[in-house]
């Protein structure tokens, strides 16, 4: 029996990437679309209509014609009955009020930061902390919800979470600096990047950006306590800057490690991480979570975002680390609207899921 799910948000990018995601998905199924109330009481094919008559589709391949006809429901009155889940897309500013309405009844997995930063909510990446879900008991409890709030992370966070957790697993790590270049989509179209600030630039700043990298990676990594996460302690340093590339995240890594480690080793954890995840039950995930390149060359966001689906993290220019200590330094693209967003997202619905959360 399918989960009925609504997608809420769903005229924007990230919706948008659900409800591709979501075609022909062997455990969920699309039943009602919701937005703002300007959106409201229209199809969807209207919905996204703009006032130049332009029908604003952004995702590859083109499914609208699947959700053409459903009609929008406003987001704060969407009705709760004949639903089990709900993934929730919409702006942060109105996220909050949204996903507290729904989760007092049901499930909300989210790709808003507006519960990240609960301590009794875990912030979950399948291969990586999993087993993290078990703090939805003690938000269950505590909120009085007979749903719960799991929110997938930053999508800067997503790759540089990905490409440290074998290494914190395997011989931990002591200190991380991180440079990220990004890409215009992770700010979305509204308000965006102006196309006059971004061709032939780089922005050397994104607002709160750093932080979330940096406070989200370390309870990414760290250790599920009696009622809470308690945060890896090793330091990040994130510096994030905007490129003039239209999607997938580049980062730039420096990680001193606890131990000594040969690249014959971190290529070893690299590239088995995840290898118990079973695509029979997590189809989203990818068939490699880290893929590792020997080609100076790559990775590049243009040749390698969309491979696995965009759903692995493509790691390049493996290197001995000294400055910083014992460790390592590499490059790393991630797909910051498919695996750092929508279909990241439904890939922690499948392993809650399979954890008997849904």
């Amino acid at each position: 029996m399918s989960i009925r799910c609504a997608i809420v948000g769903a005229t924007g990018i990230a919706g948008q990437q659900f409800l591709s995601a979501l075609i022909q998905h062997p455990f969920f199924k699309v039943v009602r679309l919701a937005a703002s109330s300007k959106s409201a009481g229209k199809n969807y094919r209207e919905a996204i209509r703009q006032e130049d008559g332009q029908v604003s589709w952004y995702v590859e391949p083109d499914y609208l014609n699947t959700y053409a006809d459903m009609m929008v429901e406003d987001a704060a009155t969407m009705p709760l009955e004949g639903l089990d889940l709900v993934f929730s897309a919409v702006e942060s500013s109105a996220a909050r009020d949204l996903e507290t309405r729904y989760a007092e009844h049901l499930p909300v997995i989210s790709t808003t930061s507006a519960y990240r930063y609960e301590t009794d909510v875990p912030i979950i990446i399948p291969a990586a902390n999993g087993g993290h879900a078990q703090l939805i008991h003690t938000q269950r409890t505590a909120r009085k919800w007979r749903g719960f709030v799991v929110p997938g992370p930053n999508c800067t966070t997503t790759g540089l979470a990905i490409a440290l957790a074998p290494l914190h697993r395997a011989f931990g790590v002591d200190r991380v600096i991180m440079t990220s270049l990004q890409a215009v989509s992770g700010a979305g179209r509204s308000p965006g990047v102006g196309s006059m600030d971004i061709v032939d630039n780089i922005v050397p700043y994104i607002p709160n950006e750093e932080g979330k990298v940096e406070r989200e990676t370390q309870k990414i990594l760290g250790q599920l306590a009696a009622e809470a996460i308690d945060p890896a302690n090793f330091p990040i340093s994130a510096t994030c800057t905007r490129v003039p590339v239209l999607e997938a995240h580049t980062e730039t890594v420096y990680a001193a490690l606890s131990k000594p480690a040969s690249l014959a080793e971190v290529r070893e954890a690299m590239t088995t991480f995840g290898g118990d995840i079973n695509p029979s039950t997590h189809p989203s995930a990818p068939k490699q979570w880290i893929t590792l390149h020997d080609d100076p060359f790559r990775p590049q966001p243009r040749v390698d975002r969309d491979v696995d689906g965009g759903m692995t993290t493509s790691v390049g220019r493996l290197r001995e680390e000294t400055v910083l200590g014992i460790g390592v330094k590499f490059v790393l693209v991630s797909h910051n609207t498919k695996m750092g967003a929508a279909k990241g997202a439904l890939l922690v619905a499948e392993d809650l899921r399979l954890r008997g959360f849904l």
